[in-house]
């Protein structure tokens, strides 16, 4: 039996995926929670707001993700970061998914991926949980009612975490399995509860899609001035570098969080909404992030909270630290309406260093942006993979390595040309250690880091003094408003000068011998850059 608003021309019975129970198309919050409740996959929290715990996976599994190997894309596909799947495994797979489903009930939103009209995947989420249908309705675009009654899904999500893969029948490398099929459009996803697969699935698909057509797919954060979209920034970074915080500024209008598309229009979110870290939040530092805890619909991903009075605990990482809060857009009161702006005027790149030593802020050339996007260089923070506890040193190259299905210079080459259009400003941020390596220093001060973005982005920095930097050889400012002048040297930070020299080489040699493999594949002023 169906329930919801769908086009009656395209069910999921027309789609061949028979024999199910109950499918539930399109419900809105109130309804979806209502089922999620019934069913027992989590419980009503304050406001509203709707508590989960997403059991042994409480992130993403990079590993276990796989791009089926069709002679429409065997040539195209970054083989060396993507683990390739059979036709046949992916046949088998499907059909063994669909067999386990007979009978089940299943939820469906039919979504948009991407705010620009011009440019947007139509895309069907089919899953297993209701709350999962909570948590993309919020992730991707909301179709207006009546858009619903002629929807046709340009591509297919399938989230079965109740089944098992085996990897010796269905040719994957573990009983987790994310799996897409460029041939049949379908991406099949089981074997875990963590919902982030189903966003970072979307994501995925879009990186492989929009370069075609001359679109930057960007792993990025991004707002613009009040009043003036032309004022674009985005924030590149992988999770945990502060992408949503940084650019959730009340002084500035927020495009998005964490994906975005930039073309000949200008820069477009992706999604519909907001997917933030809530270890560690505090109202004081983040009020608005904060107030979205206890809304309506927010999904509370594995939070530790009080069993009587559902008070979250903010502090506790006994279930992770990939603590999150899942929203819609407009639950941020300085959230643009249409999610889109204009060719980015500053590009920030966000690195996370474990190692201290980084400094703060730095002004690019764009041969040295396309070196650092290329390299991606950044830690890896507790949590957001499993296994990681701890920072861990990485390069993941254009800031999301997980989700890049072609190679890393198809996306270089797209950012570099757009820059040198468009005559974007770029720097790298660091918001990861100072005064020493991790263990030893401390984080770098957000305040500072607000101040340091808010003088990039008005244009103060630019105007200031600067120093080369003797190991990367980028700019660095010499002096901030707001900030301690000390702070801009690294080195004076450490109590052991020599320890920082130490490190720092260490941090040199270890970006060389990662951007050695792309020494064939780039231009003469990026090679300059690489070898000093």
């Amino acid at each position: 039996m169906s329930f919801g608003r769908v086009n009656p021309s395209f069910t999921l019975e027309h789609q061949g995926i028979t024999g199910l129970g109950n499918v539930y198309y399109n419900l809105i919050e109130p309804a979806i929670i209502e089922q999620a409740l019934s069913r027992k996959e989590g419980e009503l929290g304050k406001g509203g707001a709707f508590l989960v715990s997403t059991g042994k996976f409480t992130g993403r599994s990079p590993q276990d993700k796989h791009i089926v190997k069709t002679d429409s894309v065997k040539d195209t596909i970054w083989w060396e970061a993507n683990a390739a799947m059979t036709p046949e495994g992916f046949d088998t797979l499907y059909e063994d998914m669909l067999a386990h489903m007979k009978g089940r009930d299943y939820f469906v939103q039919d979504l948009f991926g991407g705010a620009d009209p011009a440019q947007r995947l139509d895309v069907r989420m089919v899953t297993e949980l209701a709350w999962h249908s909570l948590f993309i309705r919020h992730m991707l675009r909301r179709p207006e009612r009546a858009e619903l009654d002629d929807f046709q899904p340009d591509w297919t999500v399938i989230n079965c975490p109740s089944f098992q893969a085996d990897p010796a029948k269905h040719g994957c490398r573990s009983e987790t399995v994310i799996t897409m099929n460029f041939d049949r459009k379908i991406i099949l996803i089981a074997g875990t509860e963590y919902a982030g697969e189903n966003k970072k699935s979307v994501f995925t698909l879009l990186n492989y899609l929009l370069p075609e057509k001359d679109i930057m797919p960007m792993h990025c954060s991004a707002n613009h001035a009040p009043g003036n979209p032309v004022d674009t920034a985005v924030f590149f970074g992988l999770s945990g570098t502060g992408k949503t915080t940084l650019s959730a500024d009340p002084s500035r209008v927020l495009i998005g969080d964490d994906e975005h598309g930039w073309s000949k229009r200008g820069t477009f979110n992706f999604e519909g909404g907001c997917y933030a870290k809530t270890i560690n939040l505090s109202e004081e530092a983040e009020p608005e992030i904060f107030a979205t805890t206890t809304k309506f619909g927010t999904v509370i991903e594995n939070m530790v909270y009080d069993a009587e009075t559902k008070e979250l605990d903010f502090e506790d990482d006994s279930l992770t630290a990939n603590m999150r809060c899942a929203y819609p857009l407009e639950y941020i009161s300085n959230a643009s309406a249409s999610a889109m702006g204009g060719h980015p005027k500053n590009i920030i790149m966000l690195t996370c260093d474990s190692f201290g030593v980084l400094p703060p802020i730095a002004r690019l050339t764009p041969a040295q942006a396309m070196y650092h996007f290329l390299s991606g260089f950044t830690a890896k923070v507790a949590g957001t993979e499993r296994g990681v506890t701890e920072p861990q040193p990485t390069f993941s190259t254009c800031f999301g390595a997980p989700f890049m299905p072609r190679r890393p210079e198809v996306y270089g080459n797209l950012l570099r040309d757009k820059i040198a259009q468009h005559g974007a400003t770029c720097w790298l941020v660091n918001t990861g250690w100072t005064g020493g390596a991790y263990g030893t220093g401390s984080r770098m001060p957000i305040r500072a880091t607000r101040a340091l973005l808010t003088a990039a982005l008005d244009g103060t920095l630019n105007n200031g003094e600067f120093r080369k930097d003797a190991n990367f050889g980028f700019e660095v400012p010499l002096s901030v408003p707001g900030v301690a002048d000390l702070l801009l040297e690294p080195r004076r930070t450490w109590d052991d000068a020599a320890a920082y020299d130490v490190q720092a080489a260490k941090l040199v040699q270890m970006f060389a011998d990662n951007f050695a493999q792309y020494i064939p594949h780039i231009d003469d002023d990026v090679k300059a850059v690489a070898i000093g």
